[in-house]
């Protein structure tokens, strides 16, 4: 019997997905584990399994389409079976660009709406690019469930503005001419449009090169990329961000690793060891371990560290919970297998929200300084940078040649003062100085 395979619920708190890819057509057979389709959330991109076993005989969405959690997605049953009564109403026939219900206004909304008013479904992202288009939302017509209005909507009805009028006077100034024909003026009653004189027109010189400024290409920002943008610059808006850079030698480091690593267990890197630091550091630094909303800082006792992720799909940063709780060699395998997950498009939403503490590594890229951006809310991202070869006076007063590491530790100044940053980075380059003791120590594992 046919059956409404659906959107997925991919998070507690994903509305919708947008559908990049479909990886079946019309009369394929597939089963739970088949690849249906690439989609991506507000906050990640992954790949979608069938769920369910059969052939497929309707697909309800075209690439680029918005399509709401728990609607129809696609359809499948034995070939040749009826599924008209299957297939929503929107579906059934090319639908036309949304059409607007009144005209778009471009100042926002009333802050109190009318009592009479009722309320606007509405997903995310089309709230979101309805109002950075400066556009009354209430003005459109959804084709989502029930009404609910997608960001496809948006985009429909901003294409939908007509443009301004084009000025043929010096300039590009307006004219009476090229105004006629629109509401803007009118001639008196009875009277005929006085005479538009004539300006002559003034040769414009050639360029200097005809190819200027030559080839180019324009690439839409979309999904992933178009939410990190957005976050950081949000984050730059709304916190007063510091950046304070420290050092230390990486000689106890470098050894622990190659010790680790001639043990016969999980291999554990740089990144882990130094990840690892952090976290057990910032622990005793709550005001660093926060997030703030502009009004409360909410300090954590646990620490739920936010690793950012370089994927072909853009930035993303999974979220270790609890991982203060974790032994060296758990922390490493719960590391790995977030990042993993998290290039492969695999990962829950809800493993990319929630952190309380970030960590950027672009050491090894040979990144010797950067500026780390807030993950907001949070108050605090540690930037690791590469490690290099440093002068050192050695006890006797010769010169000598020593491996150091440094980290850049941004903070969010309105909460976060410059010496408690300070005293953390002094925390944090005694531990990576004394690594091989510290571990031995604190974790039993070596």
């Amino acid at each position: 019997m046919a059956e409404v395979v659906v959107m997925p619920q991919l998070g507690n708190t994903v509305e919708s997905c947008v559908v990049t890819s479909w990886h079946i057509k019309v009369g394929d057979e597939v089963n739970p584990s088949t690849i249906a389709a690439q989609i991506e959330t507000d906050k990640s991109a992954m790949e979608v399994p069938a769920g369910v076993s059969g052939t497929v005989l309707r697909l309800l969405a075209e690439p680029g389409d918005e399509v709401a959690v728990k609607a129809g997605f696609f359809i499948v049953g034995e070939p040749g079976e009826a599924i008209d009564d299957l297939i929503p109403a929107s579906t059934e026939t090319p639908q036309p660009k949304p059409t607007l219900t009144q005209p778009i206004r471009h100042t926002p909304p009333p802050a109190t709406p009318a009592p009479t008013q009722t309320r606007t479904t509405a997903s995310p992202r089309a709230r979101r690019e309805a109002n950075q288009a400066g556009i009354d939302i209430a003005a459109i017509r959804g084709t989502g469930p029930q009404g609910r209005i997608l960001a496809s909507d948006v985009r429909a009805a901003i294409e939908a503005i007509p443009p301004p009028p084009v000025g043929t006077g010096l300039g590009g100034r307006l004219t009476r001419a090229d105004l006629a024909g629109t509401n803007l003026i009118h001639a008196p009653m009875g009277l005929p449009t006085p005479p538009v004189p004539q300006v002559p027109q003034i040769p414009q010189p050639p360029p200097a090169q005809s190819d200027f400024p030559g080839a180019f290409t324009d690439t839409e920002i979309t999904g992933i990329r178009k939410l990190v943008a957005e976050r950081m610059q949000a984050s730059l808006a709304h916190h007063a961000q510091i950046t304070e850079t420290a050092s230390a030698p990486a000689t106890a480091l470098l050894a622990l690793r190659a010790r680790l690593n001639n043990q016969d267990l999980p291999k554990i890197t740089l990144g882990d060891l130094l990840a690892y630091a952090a976290v057990r550091t910032v622990a005793d630094f709550p005001v660093l371990n926060s997030t703030f909303d502009g009004t409360t800082l909410r300090s954590f006792s646990a620490v739920h560290l936010g690793l950012a992720v370089d994927t072909v799909r853009g930035l993303l940063v999974p979220t270790i919970r609890f991982s203060s709780t974790m032994g060296l060699h758990q922390f490493a395998v719960a590391s790995k297998e977030l990042i993993t997950q998290a290039r492969t498009g695999t990962i829950n939403p809800d493993l990319l929200t929630g952190a309380t503490f970030s960590l950027t590594n672009l050491g090894a890229y040979g990144i010797e300084s950067f500026t780390p951006i807030l993950n907001s809310p949070q108050v605090a991202i540690l930037g690791v940078n590469a490690i290099t070869p440093s002068a050192v006076v050695n006890p006797d007063g010769s010169i000598g040649v020593e491996q150091r590491i440094s980290f850049s530790l941004t903070v969010d100044h309105a909460v976060v003062d410059g010496a408690d940053a300070a005293r953390f980075l002094q925390a944090l380059t005694a531990f990576i100085t004394d690594i091989d003791r510290r571990i031995d120590t604190e974790t039993g594992l070596i």
